[in-house]
């Protein structure tokens, strides 16, 4: 069966193609030659049918082709398999609505080496000289979708800007309102408007329930986001971005979290993580009241400082070292306290438990090379040396 029209009315030279030694391509079980190829957007698709990345990707292409050929967009794919043999490529090819060269193992080599194609799934579009338009772009559609087309340099600075301005505004609405949804959530379903968040302090919580670190993160973020808005009486507030790999992942996850989150059905998880670039997790980004970014890297401030770093700007959290340094430096390096038969020694920790208070404790702290006893600076009894 033959793919859909292929009548296209803007010229790209396919000798490129043809210098490889294919003469034609497949659409289904018929023969499309090289010679009748005349597109505005034509991409190279490297995939595989043992690749799992590709068969995650594979549907979400298929689906944007679709979609812009039905809106009349002038764009083609042309498959170019990494099967490992005929059988596995024709499995492979039977998912997809586009083109396709004929399986052929050192076709795929040149081409591969022409693009310089290091892993797949890869799409390189052509350029009308048959030059390649812009790099891999299917980081491009995972970020942007429909949205990507035409796949040019220009449209990918263009979407860029768009993210930037976003990003720049300072304007809570632009960022946590996605379509219809003017609301975010708490861990007990409850909806809360955006515009209730509008002159509070605001985190962007990139995390996920698989992810360890970002579970012993979620609880010293909680440390400092009870402290803050139960002992200090702060306008913060949090909103979780959720890369959970399900919606009962997702629910297990805020569960234990005391503030709010992007619903897990919701784009704007992806769009958000676009925005800030995010590349990582645990991450934590800060606006300020105004909606304007106050830190990228807020994470490393909670960790170290807890919520002495608030608003965790790097002004900020250079003012807590300093007073921290002078803390430390009012204090003795030695003491004998009868609580404790060995000398302590003055040590800095981000968290321990006090052998005395039994209470938990951070920074400072006087500690025992011999043993495992810690003491908060507070409870020691003057006996210094």
């Amino acid at each position: 069966m033959a793919r859909p029209g292929h009548q296209w009315d803007s010229v790209v030279d396919m000798s490129i193609l043809s210098a490889e030694g294919i003469e034609f391509l497949i659409s289904g079980e018929e023969k499309v030659p090289i010679s009748s190829l005349n597109q505005h957007t034509i991409c190279l698709y490297f995939s595989a049918n043992w690749c799992r990345p590709c068969k995650t990707f594979t549907p979400q292409l298929a689906q944007l082709y679709k979609t812009l050929r039905s809106i009349g967009r002038k764009l083609d794919i042309i498959f170019v398999s990494f099967d490992r043999d005929e059988d596995s490529f024709k499995e492979h090819y039977k998912c997809m609505p586009w083109l396709a060269v004929p399986f052929n193992l050192n076709i795929r080599r040149r081409l591969c080496d022409m693009f310089q194609v290091n892993c797949i799934p890869s799409l390189i579009p052509l350029g009308s000289n048959g030059g390649s338009v812009e790099e891999d772009v299917v980081g491009l559609i995972e970020d942007y979708g429909i949205d990507a087309f035409p796949f040019t340099r220009e449209r990918t600075e263009e979407l860029q800007a768009l993210d930037n301005a976003k990003r720049l505004r300072g304007s809570l609405e632009d960022l946590l309102v996605y379509g219809q949804r003017d609301y975010v959530i708490a861990a007990d379903g409850e909806k809360v408007q955006v515009s209730e968040l509008f002159g509070k302090t605001v985190g962007l919580f990139f995390g996920a329930h698989w992810c360890p670190p970002s579970r012993v993160f979620t609880t010293q973020l909680a440390e400092a986001y009870n402290e803050l808005n139960i002992i200090q009486n702060r306008r913060f507030e949090i909103v979780f971005v959720s890369t959970d790999r399900d919606q009962d992942e997702f629910d297990i996850n805020i569960s234990s979290m005391p503030w709010l989150a992007i619903p897990y059905e919701d784009k704007a998880r992806q769009v958000l993580s676009r925005i800030f670039s995010v590349k990582g997790i645990p991450a934590l980004i800060i606006l300020g009241p105004d909606g304007k970014t106050l830190s990228t890297n807020a994470r490393a401030m909670i960790s170290s400082y807890g919520a002495k770093a608030f608003p965790f700007t790097e002004s900020r959290a250079t003012e807590v070292e300093e007073a921290l340094k002078n803390e430390g430096d009012r204090l003795p390096q030695q003491v004998n306290d009868p609580k404790h038969e060995h000398q302590l020694k003055l040590d800095t920790a981000k968290a321990y438990l006090c052998d005395s208070c039994n209470r938990q404790g951070r920074f400072w702290v006087f500690t025992c090379d011999e043993c495992d006893f810690d003491l908060h600076p507070t409870c020691i009894e003057e006996n210094i040396k």
